[in-house]
């Protein structure tokens, strides 16, 4: 706790002294006058109260008043990126220069779709969608309160390009175009999430409730974040910041039948002369999800209390926060074995010091108890989120401590065990510096990388005792040439990974290297991996309407410490693992080419990619082997893998009937190894074709108060995977399934038109379909011999009810 406080006063004295030297040695930063200005209908010239004007990289955001009209009294000079937006109107991008003095005028044109957004996260500042090269997909707080979700990835995994590998209702990870783990970077509002990432069956250590929306960035996103950015970047991004001298808050609740999941969130913030504050505190509950087939599945239930939020200071000189994160799960994890004659689970339990099986009873089932194994997860951040600006130049500095326990426990005969404990502790860095605008040329140069230590702690082991160290320089740039709009960047890493060695003697326990009866668990050993990373892209703008993009990208991926050196079985993947210390860097080279048409009545976006690697690296099943509790035996190995394929996304919108959207997506990627005999040819676990199509009706005002009005009929296909891996009964194929899910909702309003409540209602999987995706890692649970099916299904038919009521407190 010590330690804690201490690392806790470093990171705040650090943001506090910089945010303190910055205005003196640049006094010119801070602007003089306020930042006024008005929005409007294009077409009437009649005010819009109540849109949003956010300045991204300042973290100032306000809202229109009555007139139309609105200012910020503490923006620092110099040209930034503004966004303005209102529903039922396109958003506005522009650059603007908030020290020239003069009010700022906008106006919005009335269109069922929002065609500015701004993504942050793989770009070195904030840039419009459109703008970017790179594919990207942003999903919105709308989206994400009418979907029925029962974690962070799950809520965002329908999004084309984009998928999940689960493990139960709880434990999910991204998948971007056919990778996943260590291939792909999670953000929590811009700073590098850093828990057990090389495990399938870990989930992300991010509170579902504390995200306003996400962005997913589909291609190499290695220049800004080093290693393991090779599929690409997902950014949990907090609120925006609270408009200056108010303080709100809201509070959530939502139910779930298919699991009795039962979620909680209250939410507090605030910015009253510059002082900003945000505090979210959530709690989840969930039992034993259901579906047609296994009926309750035991053991399948979690539980999570998570809190987050900021301190800080906006000022003219920019923003200087303390941020804090705190996430804790406790889950189940499911085994799947049943009784052969009635099908039911089965539990284990002490029968006198020995071990025994029982079927479980419907009690157990319908309770919210949790058995093993089980994992619990304790994920604490601490970090300090400074943007100096410094005349015409920038400079962001983020510094954070993250300390992540992951403990499972899997004896019967002593269920608090600690089977498992890994303490994983990360200092993470990122240095950046936006240099003034010379002939239209922004540039940003930096370092960023992390420090990290993992221990074990528990009375098995799984993987050694590590320390990694990780370092990069980068620096990217971006010009617009009339319409057309050019970025790249260079990127140069290096990562050090070092492991010790461990004995263990006949009881399993750790001795001293070379005792007598002791055996080797893990060798110690020491890998260097250094590379550089490029990206040269752009984006063509023919009209308002139609955009052309391409990217070239190279990335780089380090092995993981499971990857060079596992041995061992671990619960969640209903696998034994073993790893191999020479395994090389992976490398890739991937094309993206797209276009999108964005009109008043359709709008078309086509993304394709080709993504070849070299030293891919992947788990193979040996042949006829089984470790002594009987699991299969995987052993990591390489080979050059070629991925391609993309997403058809359209959205039918016809005018004048701009309440009507027929929106519809298609996903394929395509993996195969090269030179590979038969059944190895194809990549394992890759997700299957998906079809989506979703018709929604939205009406923004029905009488005085009735506002926000939707109500949707989605359809979902995923078409049969076939192309998998079979070898070594690696992979199995999996059949076709259709699934439709209803929604429906609103606001309620009072006769001020301020937001009573949000109401948002769901009905996933709508006729109760039985069915395994692809990439479930219960599919390849135990067999029932009862039903004739192996493995466990997916959730079944559920309603979600989700309510949402804003507090103001001025």
């Amino acid at each position: 706790m010590l330690r804690l406080l201490l690392a806790s006063a470093l990171l705040l004295a650090a943001g506090t002294a910089a945010a303190q030297s910055a205005p003196a040695r640049r006094p010119a930063a801070v602007a003089t006058a306020p930042v006024t200005g008005r929005v409007v209908d294009q077409a009437s010239q009649q005010p819009i109260p109540g849109a949003t004007v956010l300045f991204p990289d300042l973290r100032q955001s306000t809202a229109t008043d009555a007139d139309g009209r609105f200012s910020f009294a503490r923006l620092p000079r110099g040209r930034f990126l503004v966004q303005v937006r209102s529903i039922g109107y396109a958003n506005v991008v522009r650059t603007v220069d908030t020290g020239s003095g003069q009010p700022l005028a906008f106006a919005l044109i009335p269109a069922p779709t929002e065609i500015g957004q701004i993504v942050v996260t793989g770009v070195s500042a904030s840039t419009e969608m459109r703008r970017s090269p790179v594919p990207t997909a942003i999903i919105d707080q709308a989206r994400l309160n009418q979907t029925a979700a029962t974690n962070v990835v799950d809520a965002i995994a329908h999004t084309p390009g984009l998928n999940q590998i689960s493990t139960g209702a709880a434990i999910s990870k991204p998948v971007i175009r056919g990778l996943s783990s260590n291939r792909v970077i999670t953000l929590n509002n811009g700073a590098r999430q850093e828990g057990q990432q090389w495990g399938d069956e870990h989930g992300i250590e991010v509170d579902e409730y504390s995200i306003d929306r996400a962005e997913v960035i589909k291609g190499p996103g290695s220049l800004l974040y080093g290693s393991d950015g090779l599929a690409g970047v997902v950014n949990f991004v907090a609120p925006d910041p609270v408009e200056e001298g108010k303080v709100l808050g809201s509070v959530t609740a939502n139910y779930q039948t298919v699991n009795r999941q039962q979620g909680y969130s209250l939410l507090n913030a605030g910015n009253l002369g510059g002082f900003t504050w945000l505090a979210r505190g959530s709690g989840k509950v969930a039992g034993n999800y259901r579906n047609r087939y296994d009926g309750r599945v035991y053991n399948s239930g979690f539980r999570e209390l998570n809190g987050s939020g900021y301190l800080g200071l906006n000022k003219s000189w920019g923003y200087a926060h303390l941020t804090v994160n705190s996430f804790n799960q406790a889950v189940g994890l499911v085994e799947g074995e049943r009784d052969s004659l009635t099908g039911r689970f089965l539990r284990a339990y002490d029968a006198g010091g020995q071990v025994a099986e029982r079927p479980v009873t419907d009690d157990e089932l319908r309770g919210y108890g949790l058995d093993v194994p089980r994992q619990q997860i304790n994920h604490l951040r601490l970090g300090t989120d400074n943007n100096f600006v410094l005349g015409a130049s920038r400079l962001t500095l983020n510094v954070g401590w993250q300390q992540n326990l992951r403990r499972e426990f899997g004896n019967p005969l002593d269920p608090d065990e600690k089977s498992l404990f890994f303490q994983l502790r990360t200092i993470d860095y990122a240095l950046r510096y936006f240099l003034p605008e010379m002939r239209g040329w922004n540039t940003t140069v930096g370092v960023s990388g992390m420090r990290q230590e993992n221990q074990n702690r528990g009375v098995e082991f799984l993987i050694p005792a590590y320390r990694l160290f990780d370092g990069g320089l980068f620096a990217v740039s971006k010009k617009t040439f009339g319409r057309l709009d050019l970025s790249g960047g260079l990127r140069y890493d290096r990562r050090r990974i070092e492991a010790d060695a461990l004995w263990l003697n006949a009881d399993e326990q750790p001795v001293p290297a070379g005792s007598p009866g002791g055996e080797a668990k893990f060798l110690a050993f020491g890998n260097t991996y250094d590379n550089w990373s490029g990206s040269v892209g752009g984006s063509f703008s023919f009209t308002e309407e139609l955009v052309l993009k391409a990217n070239l990208a190279r990335g780089f991926r380090a092995p993981n410490i499971a990857e060079l050196a596992s041995n061992g079985k671990h619960e969640g993947t209903i696998r034994y693992e073993i790893g191999e210390t020479g395994l090389k860097a992976e490398t890739s080279r991937q094309l993206d080419a797209g276009l999108s048409y964005t009109s008043d009545h359709v709008g078309l976006s086509i993304d394709a990619f080709d993504n070849r690697l070299q030293h891919y690296i992947f788990p193979v099943r040996l042949a006829d082997s089984v470790s002594a509790e009987g699991d299969p035996v995987f052993r990591y190995g390489q080979g050059r893998a070629h991925l391609y394929g993309g997403e058809i996304s359209l959205d039918l919108h016809p005018h004048p009937l701009d309440w009507l959207h027929f929106e519809n997506s298609f996903s394929m990627v395509r993996a195969r190894r090269a030179q590979a005999p038969a059944g190895q040819q194809w990549l394992p676990f890759i997700p299957a074709d998906r079809l989506q199509s979703e018709l929604r009706v939205t009406k923004e005002k029905f009488g005085a108060r009735l506002a926000h009005l939707y109500a949707r009929v989605a359809v979902e296909h995923n078409l049969a995977q076939r192309r998998v891996f079979s070898a070594f009964e690696t992979e199995t194929p999996t059949p076709a399934y259709t699934l439709v899910n209803l929604g429906a909702g609103g606001d309620v309003r009072s006769g001020k038109g301020h937001t009573r409540f949000s109401l948002f209602v769901a009905l996933n999987n709508v006729f109760d379909v039985g069915y395994q995706h692809h990439l479930s890692r219960l599919k390849y649970a135990a067999y029932n011999y009862r039903t004739g099916r192996p493995g466990v299904f997916n959730p079944g038919r559920n309603l979600s009810v989700k309510l949402v009521v804003p507090v103001r407190f001025n």
